[in-house]
């Protein structure tokens, strides 16, 4: 495993369009994998929108894991030779639906990933996960996802670091609060944050697009092991795409000078 290039896809889904989120999405994924991605990152929800009106407009354009979207993005990372991370509506049976994410490779679906931490009025739509971060190993490095909320979490974050993962890919879905003049969203400083206390890459896919009057922060952004942004930092206008070639090994080491383990130097018993 050596450098790979990631791409974070923002784009702008259309509520009750599943085809037309198919087309941008099947887009997204050739034009990244054109300029060289390897590891490519779609927002939250890519395949319905997010703003359902209640659980039953969720349920009606949700669908299960072998479902036209996701047989759709594998296909593609087959063709391509590329992971896709994408988040999309996930049909769970008796009219209940979860926010997940899937991590494809060219072998097929790796790993289905269900939102725990639900934000504002999610938890009257969906039901919430109840498992850990996935870490899968890809041939381009050890992969994990979470999606949106679940970031605002530093113990959840650390759970794929402490087993392993190099890169944490995130579909989100950041509805605009706008910040102070001069500053930066909080989402993005909280993202670099979790990405320096655990030496640990994390590649966010955020939306664009005002739907149902909810703005979007537009906030993808990839940040490096240091904590540093690699693309991205700053609210993007509308669609786009970030890209960053990462040596995701760099990862793995987790000192901070000489005498520092950003891990190990954690005392639990003391929390």
């Amino acid at each position: 495993m050596g450098k790979a290039i990631v791409a974070c896809c923002q784009l702008a889904p259309r509520i009750g369009e599943p085809d037309y989120n198919r087309q941008i999405s099947t887009q997204a994924i050739r034009n990244a994998a054109q300029r060289g991605a390897n590891i490519i990152v779609l927002p939250e929800l890519v395949n319905s929108g997010y703003v359902f009106q209640d659980r039953a407009e969720a349920a009606a354009l949700s669908e299960p894991c072998d479902g036209p979207s996701i047989s759709l993005w594998a296909a593609l990372a087959r063709e391509l030779d590329v992971v896709v991370v994408a988040g999309f509506c996930e049909t769970l049976g008796a009219g209940q639906v979860a926010n997940s994410c899937v991590l494809i490779d060219a072998r097929g679906v790796r790993a289905v990933y269900r939102k725990v931490h639900l934000w504002h009025e999610e938890s009257a739509i969906f039901t919430a996960g109840d498992q850990s971060p996935p870490v899968i190993e890809t041939r381009f490095g050890q992969l994990s996802m979470m999606i949106c909320y679940d970031l605002e979490f530093p113990e959840w974050v650390r759970l794929p670091a402490l087993s392993g993962a190099q890169l944490l890919c995130a579909p989100v879905n950041w509805p605009s609060a706008p910040p102070p003049q001069g500053e930066r969203p909080v989402e993005v400083v909280k993202v670099q944050a979790n990405a320096a206390v655990n030496r640990l890459f994390i590649a966010v896919s955020d939306r664009c697009g005002k739907e149902r009057g909810v703005d979007w922060v537009g906030g993808s952004v990839i940040v490096d092991a240091d904590g540093y942004p690699l693309a991205g930092a700053e609210s993007l206008p509308g669609e786009g795409m970030l890209l960053a070639e990462i040596d995701l090994s760099a990862a793995d080491d987790k000192h901070i000078g000489r005498y520092n383990h950003v891990h190990r130097d954690r005392r639990p018993m003391l929390y």
